[in-house]
């Protein structure tokens, strides 16, 4: 089967290691040498890693004691988010030169329609080498592009020839693309999925493809259908210039259920730090804190507060959330905590949408 046109052409950028990028450009002692953002070797939870740290195994969410054993030489630096913050609204004032139709995902990275653009390029690949020299150009820092007819093809490319690289999957490429990708790079696909989709013989999108959908929806559900349309290049979500997040949240899922109240604490305080750096990365404040919890019989219970005032750090909301967890007798032990925030700033927000007309006469990327 081919894709017909007309094709969007769509560019997601994304920062290289963007936390740890900014703490070696402001500090030229730490270029060249394996850092962390966040924790630190007794405690805490790693937020970013520069590509020296990654080369040892250190990653995201990994904590700090376990970063620390396996890159010795690793220097924890602090996080800095009024700096992310604002070479962010400089890279996005960047993006704006080209196209009004940014969706931003988080303070390091969006999707850009350039379907049409203000530059009248008809090169997306062009354009994407422009903007990624022009963010290197005013802030120092190097971004990798991903360019391609839809938001999930291209979220994929970008990743491809990071750090400081772009990859372009043409229309007439997308299908044999799709075709010989792992299953585990296709964008959505986590570690547990990729496991279920190994034991049935999946491993490349070929494979995925040769599921009928019927089959697909009976194995992985609703994300069923998802995975029948990606694997044939099928994906008509527009890039959304007023994306308006309604709730962000964190979980935990614990090996053995746990059943006292001092130790949920314990557990609360690590997720409280992870919920804090999604609100502090997204900008994002929220007025009413919900506490999850899921039983060993898997039942499962919420209990939420709404305070008058906007909440971010941990310093505010983490005591509602001990409020929450005392204000009822547990029923039995705990396989699963989670804390999530809802009545965001970003609601207050009136969406803005923008409907343009394209000149698909030209299909060059």
């Amino acid at each position: 089967m081919e894709l017909q046109p007309p094709f969007r052409k769509i560019i997601h950028v994304d920062m290289d290691a963007f936390y740890a990028s900014v703490a070696q450009l402001d500090n030229p002692e730490l270029r060249g040498k394996a850092i962390a953002v966040g924790g630190n070797e007794i405690r805490g939870v790693v937020s970013a890693a520069s590509y020296e740290a990654r080369k040892f195994g250190v990653k995201s969410a990994m904590s700090g004691f376990m970063a620390k054993k396996k890159c010795p030489h690793l220097i924890f630096v602090k996080s800095d988010f009024e700096r992310y913050k604002e070479l962010s609204a400089k890279i996005r004032e960047i993006f704006y030169e080209y196209t009004d139709l940014v969706e931003p995902l988080s303070l390091d990275e969006a999707y850009l329609d350039v379907t049409e653009n203000k530059k009248g390029n008809t090169s997306a690949n062009d354009i994407a080498r422009e903007i990624r020299a022009r963010i290197f150009e005013v802030t120092g820092l190097r971004a990798s592009a991903g360019i391609s007819i839809n938001k999930f093809i291209a979220k994929v490319a970008s990743d491809i020839n990071k750090p400081n690289g772009q990859k372009t999957v043409h229309p007439e490429e997308v299908i044999k693309f799709l075709e010989e990708l792992p299953v585990n790079k296709f964008y959505g696909v986590g570690k547990v999925t990729a496991a279920k989709m190994y034991n049935l013989g999946i491993f490349v999108g070929n494979d995925l493809k040769k599921k009928s959908l019927e089959e697909l929806v009976t194995l992985f559900g609703k994300s069923g259908t998802h995975y029948y349309n990606i694997v044939r290049g099928i994906h008509n979500s527009a890039v959304k210039p007023n994306r308006i997040r309604k709730s962000l949240a964190a979980e935990r899922t614990f090996n053995e259920n746990i059943s006292s109240e001092i130790y949920m604490i314990e557990k609360l305080e690590k997720i409280a730090d992870e919920l804090e750096r999604r609100m502090l990365k997204n900008d994002t404040k929220g007025k009413t804190i919900t506490l999850k919890i899921k039983y060993s019989d898997f039942t499962q219970q919420t209990r939420s507060k709404t305070k008058p005032h906007f909440m971010q750090t941990k310093k505010e909301f983490f005591p509602v959330v001990k409020e929450l967890l005392f204000q009822d007798k547990l029923v039995n032990s705990v396989r699963l905590l989670g804390l999530s925030f809802g009545n965001l700033n970003t609601e207050i927000k009136e969406p803005v949408w923008v409907q343009l007309k394209f000149d698909f006469n030209t299909h060059r990327f």
